[in-house]
């Protein structure tokens, strides 16, 4: 099924954005909500239990953008001041993640309403960035166009020949010299966090000779030979390297040498996948569980090594990554907190969700934003960690891994 983005003049953008931010001041702000440690019973299956981690995000955050019909994104923060909706600031990487998960769910049930969840969202990326698919960010774009060829592969969902243009941009950002591409745009930092993704939708899209030089600089360039895990990023020229290690890094090199396994058959990319699957076992676990975020951007990292993880369980039958997802989602579930029902998962998922101290209420919507406590996150990034994570462990759970 295709569906093609039709378009739409920047004088209607304009016009349904002022409508659309009068609308959401205009509206009366929505009742507080208690966030609870005593959860319901009844979630027994992971099918279950996924399907409430994506009903918490649809309820949550999905929202239209500017009032169009069948266009929408997802709300950064929840909860969070009415105008706020607007999506006047908002983040691309994160709404390619929450289409991601969004195609997950429509494959493993498709259902009208999902499908249709899937190319509104898509609709919404492409509406809310103005310029067309692509921007300045070589891993933004990866992530968003390994969501739209999902999308297009497992749900016969297709939008023109956007996946070429993000294609296209990638191929662009390779740099002969250096042998990667960088960051952003004119950007002198060749960073893990570009390059793994970048490698993952050429290696899906058939471009298999730039994604093994992908592989091959994480490799040689970037990995600590200590602990076996891949490091941030290095700075060309001048090879000034930036030795932090994220689980966002070791997700998306074990994606690319996965994927470099099954369409080469190379026994290499298969060695080196276990190899960082086994060192992110010894390093980057607690009891087997995935270690937390660490603030700033690092929401969405857990929720990247679970998807990966699960990806060399399935296709290289990796039984150190499946218990590790596993060991996850069962951690990430028992600790989290409710509201309205609902799972509210903490970026920790080896700790108790912290319940507010104002009789477990949130103030939502107030034009105040009051951090939240250890352990808590309105942020959507963190939530999607929480759903990649139950999507990652259904999967698993349904082939029998």
């Amino acid at each position: 099924m295709e569906r093609r983005d039709k378009g739409l003049s920047r004088r209607t953008l304009l016009y349904a954005a002022g409508t659309g931010i009068a609308v959401t001041v205009l509206s009366r702000p929505i009742q507080a909500a208690p966030i609870t440690r005593q959860v319901s019973a009844g979630a027994d299956t992971c099918g279950q239990r996924v399907d409430l981690a994506e009903q918490a995000i649809v309820t949550r955050h999905v929202r239209s953008l500017w009032g169009l019909p069948g266009v929408r994104l997802g709300v950064s923060d929840w909860p969070r001041p009415l105008a706020e909706q607007s999506f006047l600031q908002w983040n691309y990487w994160w709404q390619a993640h929450l289409l991601d998960c969004a195609v997950d769910a429509a494959h493993r049930d498709r259902t009208v309403a999902r499908i249709d969840r899937v190319a509104a969202l898509a609709r919404g990326i492409r509406t809310r960035n103005l310029t067309g698919w692509t921007n300045r960010y070589y891993d933004d774009m990866a992530w968003l166009a390994l969501a739209l060829e999902r999308a297009d592969r497992l749900l016969g969902i297709r939008f023109g020949d956007a996946v070429g243009d993000l294609r296209a941009a990638l191929l662009g950002g390779w740099n002969p010299d250096v042998g990667a591409v960088p960051w952003r745009i004119g950007d002198d930092y060749y960073n893990t966090p570009s390059i793994g993704p970048t490698g993952i939708a050429l290696a899906r899209l058939g471009e298999l000779t730039c994604a093994g030089r992908l592989a091959e600089f994480l490799h040689t360039r970037l990995r600590d030979t200590d602990s076996g895990l891949i490091l941030d990023g290095v700075h060309e020229p001048g090879a000034r390297v930036n030795r932090a290690i994220t689980t966002y890094s070791q997700g998306v090199a074990i994606g690319l040498e996965t994927e470099l396994a099954l369409r080469t058959g190379e026994s290499e990319h298969r060695r080196r996948a276990a190899a960082i699957v086994a060192a992110v076992e010894a390093k980057l676990t607690k009891d087997g569980v995935i270690t937390g975020a660490a603030g700033d951007d690092s929401g969405l990292f857990m929720g990247i090594l679970a998807r990966y993880l699960t990806v060399a369980a399935l296709s290289l039958g990796d039984t150190t990554a499946a218990n590790i997802v596993h060991a996850s989602a069962r951690a990430a579930w028992e600790h989290r907190a409710e509201v309205d029902g609902l799972p509210l998962f903490g970026a920790d998922w080896t700790r108790a969700v912290t319940v507010p101290a104002h009789g477990g209420i949130f103030p939502q919507l107030s034009n105040a934003f009051t951090p939240p406590p250890a352990n808590q996150s309105r942020d959507l990034s963190i939530q999607l960690s929480g759903w990649m994570l139950l999507e990652a462990d259904y999967q698993l759970t349904a082939a029998g891994c």
